[in-house]
């Protein structure tokens, strides 16, 4: 049976707005002139007028954090617990059975920015497009964010996930989500502004902390979202494996059987 594949991953690149200014990744470029002199250096004798059209190889020298680009956070990120009180897995123990599996979108491009989605919301979805929910169903959330990754406003859109809207999902055995925004959560400065009005904690990466109750992985700054069905096919999306770490890069894929 012929497949069908939608790249669902943004590509790392610099100079623009993917991230907070602190947070920003750094590409240094390297071109087959520029190397040229340093392949000589490993073939004593060698010139670089002896090398095909005097040219080295192509390289990449990098400055980013695990969570540029298209993610999957484990749960260590969250909190250094999960599951009320275990020890949060990183990302090179999260089960690779988490990370391929029957894909479900969500629609919340009609949410306000800043809006935080609550189990009703992810209930009234689900039965809008049909879909009872299965474990380890992968559920993606497509905001208003997914097509301003790269301008100026992108960290300021989209909805974000609340603690009662995630666990709904977590409950029902879900242990991969994602979104097309930058974070699970709704964007910071809008929950800046709520917890200066009521200075309430709880508010605070309410998303992301559902997962000291019931481990999970989300993946961040998906992309496309928007050319999916609701279901009916399949994500990819393992993580690049990463010591210990807190969060790995992922070439998210929606796989269509046809």
């Amino acid at each position: 049976m012929p497949r069908r594949f939608v790249d669902l991953s943004v590509p790392l690149e610099a100079e623009i707005a993917s991230d907070p200014p602190p947070m920003l990744p750094k590409i240094d470029y390297v071109d087959h002139k520029q190397s040229a002199e340093q392949m000589t250096q490993f073939f004593p004798g060698l010139t670089v007028d002896q090398l095909p059209g005097g040219e080295g190889w192509a390289v990449e020298m990098l400055q980013i954090s695990t969570h540029n680009g298209t993610h999957l956070d484990a749960p260590y990120h969250y909190h250094s617990t999960m599951n009320n009180g275990e020890r949060a897995i990183t990302i090179d123990e999260v089960p690779l059975e988490w990370c391929f599996n029957p894909g479900v979108k969500l629609d919340f491009r009609h949410m306000e920015d800043g809006y935080v989605a609550t189990a009703k919301d992810v209930e009234a979805e689900l039965k809008r497009i049909g879909h009872d929910l299965q474990p380890l169903d992968i559920v993606v959330v497509n905001t208003s964010a997914g097509t301003h990754y790269g301008k100026e406003d992108f960290l300021m859109k989209g909805c974000g996930m609340g603690r009662e809207a995630t666990l709904y999902l977590l409950e029902r055995g879900v242990r991969v989500t994602g979104t097309d925004a930058w974070s699970w959560d709704a964007p910071f400065a809008y929950t800046a502004q709520e917890f200066s009005r009521t200075g309430d904690a709880s508010i605070i990466w309410e998303g992301h902390r559902a997962g000291m109750e019931i481990g999970y992985c989300h993946i961040e700054k998906l992309s496309k979202l928007e050319d999916l069905p609701a279901n009916g096919f399949q994500i990819s999306c393992f993580p690049w494996k990463i010591k210990g770490a807190s969060a790995g890069f992922t070439r998210a894929v929606a796989i269509f059987d046809e």
